[in-house]
């Protein structure tokens, strides 16, 4: 019995052997091809978690200045690197901040002490039910004395605003800062008047199920290139931020980059190279929110596209790269396309967030 086993393996053995030298090129070809479609879709799924969902306490800044600034902000800013380097990526592209969660988590804070250390002009905009569109932009006021009218600019004029809860202000209140996040400028009575360059608006939103908010206009809430969502500090985190505050003094905050530095900087976003694959990759991620699908309702804009280019180009520039891939894309699809699609009731009913939905297609669309 033992001998004819011996045999049979033998035989198996050389059949094999045979087989293998007369299909070689095939068989190798059916084994490579078999591994390649078993590990893709696990590789895939596996890219797309890491950075679709982690990219904003990731991001590592490869540039001294921009380092510098991190570090300097840590001193005084604790467990904010998602908002932190938000701000940073869209001060680098242009971009504008939409911040949502609960009042009372450092948001003001970290937008001037930030001002301060870039050393610009910081406005803050409190928005209330009462607040009217003149108060935001200026006007005209009648001077007495020369018997004119004289134009009168109000916090608008400034490099960094800070709009704090605008969704408690009416429609026409928030949309009177349509074209200075646009176009830079304001129009009062017929006169455009340029705003101070960099510009920038950070704006914070309570959520919509509290009592007094006014949901942002779809035209309003597509100016913003993030929308970033803030969360409580772990407990070590506001231990630290009790720490910090016993020994903190804000006037005393120097810059650490000038507006020239700042300049430079920018003026290489036009250099990053973005191929035609990853242009590709970074539409068929947008058209697919468009699809018909059980919880949306409607699906991002061309602006999108766009957002999600400038963005994965100011994420190459941070990373100390000339080019843009894949992962950059992934970095910041969440923070650029959460706010402009929308869900319907069924989703809300179901309790579903953007995010959630958003992600769900992502693992839709391949990388090749």
């Amino acid at each position: 019995m033992r001998t004819l086993i011996i045999l049979l393996f033998l035989v198996i053995t050389i059949v094999a052997v045979v087989l293998f030298m007369f299909f070689k090129d095939d068989s190798k070809h059916f084994f490579t091809l078999f591994h390649t479609q078993k590990k893709l879709p696990e590789l895939h799924h596996k890219i797309d978690t890491k950075f679709f969902e982690q990219w904003l306490e990731t991001l590592d800044f490869h540039s001294p200045e921009l380092k510098q600034l991190k570090e300097a902000l840590h001193h005084h800013i604790i467990w904010m690197d998602g908002l932190i380097n938000a701000i940073i990526i869209n001060i680098l592209c242009g971009g504008h901040v939409l911040v949502e969660w609960f009042p009372w988590l450092a948001k003001t804070k970290t937008i001037h002490i930030f001002a301060q250390l870039l050393g610009l002009d910081f406005k803050r905009i409190q928005f209330t039910p009462d607040l009217l569109p003149a108060d935001i932009l200026g006007g005209e006021i009648y001077n007495s004395k020369s018997q004119e009218f004289d134009t009168k600019m109000w916090p608008i004029m400034a490099n960094i605003i800070l709009a704090d809860e605008i969704n408690r202000a009416t429609p026409k209140v928030q949309s009177a800062l349509l074209e200075a996040m646009q176009e830079h400028q304001v129009t009062i009575w017929g006169t455009t008047h340029k705003l101070p360059e960099p510009f920038f608006v950070l704006a914070t939103q309570n959520p919509i199920e509290q009592e007094w908010t006014y949901p942002l206009p779809e035209a309003q809430i597509d100016r913003f290139l993030f929308k970033v969502l803030v969360h409580y500090p772990s407990l070590a985190d506001e231990k630290m931020i009790l720490d910090t505050m016993e020994k903190e003094a804000l006037t005393k905050i120097k810059p650490v980059i000038s507006h020239s530095q700042l300049v430079n900087i920018k003026k290489h976003i036009d250099d990053i190279i973005i191929s035609d694959e990853v242009k590709h990759y970074i539409t068929r991620l947008t058209s697919i929110t468009r699809k018909e699908h059980e919880y949306i309702l409607y699906g991002t804009s061309p602006r999108g596209s766009i957002g999600l280019m400038l963005a994965s180009k100011a994420v190459a520039l941070a990373e100390g790269r000339t080019y843009v891939t894949h992962e950059d894309v992934q970095r910041v699809a969440l923070p650029v396309l959460r706010h402009r699609v929308i869900l319907n009731y069924q989703a809300k009913l179901s309790g579903l967030s953007e995010d959630q939905v958003l992600l769900e297609l992502f693992e839709e669309v391949k990388l090749v």
